[in-house]
């Protein structure tokens, strides 16, 4: 799968967003205008969720005094 995993084997958020992504451009090419909207929406949902979460968890670093 297209999953980018941590350690443990568990997906990433991003690995989800890229998934997504790519089924959008695969539906795309394909001509499934449906399939590849709603594929693009979830992966730009979980890509700006993702982003979100990265700035909150270097934030939080940064407030207990550790290097980003």
């Amino acid at each position: 799968m297209l999953f980018l995993r941590y350690n443990n084997g568990e997906a990433t958020m991003l690995g989800w967003a890229i998934t997504f992504l790519v089924i959008a451009l695969v539906a795309a090419v394909f001509g499934f205008g449906g399939i590849a909207s709603a594929s693009a929406g979830i992966a730009q949902i979980l890509f700006v969720i993702f982003l979100i979460l990265f700035v909150v968890a270097l934030v939080a670093r940064a407030v207990r005094g550790k290097r980003p």
